[in-house]
């Protein structure tokens, strides 16, 4: 199955794997959780509807009811924390350990990795930036931006209509 622009790299994989939960066997065995975590990332990055992911992602509920619980749990925070120390410890992060900077940092490139194709690298600035980083810096950037949405969710919904006014 070919990877799509955006999915994990083998080897953003097999920094994230070790940290990721098991399954606890009631909910049978989970789906492959690499092609459930590309559909949440591609969510992430895409703002498509959950309904409308692409087929390779599997059923979009299955996706849709992972992101759910793993938002609901704190297991994205946990997974965030787990790779920023583990990249921390490789040596790897060049900038602050605190999720703000590292927000930054992936909204940098969140920014760009909109739906249009990336423009031509001349700025040297965005695709090419990302190309430089190892593993460990994309994959902390990546689930930056999953915890920020996740956030940014909560937010939204412990403010929920009564309070805009």
């Amino acid at each position: 199955m070919g990877m799509g622009r955006g999915d994990l790299t083998d080897a953003e994989w097999e920094r994230l794997r070790p940290f990721l939960p098991v399954s606890n066997g009631r909910c049978g065995r989970w789906r492959n959780h690499r092609q459930v975590i590309n559909g949440i990332l591609h969510r992430v990055r895409t703002g498509v509807q959950w309904r409308d992911l692409p087929d390779r992602f599997g059923p979009w509920k299955t996706v849709y009811e992972r992101h759910r619980l793993w938002a609901g749990n704190g297991t994205w925070e946990r997974l965030l924390q787990l790779v920023q120390a583990a990249a921390d410890a490789a040596g790897e992060i060049d900038w602050d350990i605190s999720v703000d900077s590292t927000i930054v940092r992936a909204h940098q490139h969140a920014a760009g990795a909109r739906t249009e194709p990336p423009p031509p690298a001349s700025k040297g600035d965005d695709g090419v930036e990302h190309q430089d980083e190892t593993p460990w810096q994309s994959l902390v950037a990546r689930l930056a931006e999953v915890v920020l949405e996740v956030r940014a969710w909560a937010v939204r919904a412990a403010g929920s209509p009564a309070s805009s006014t």
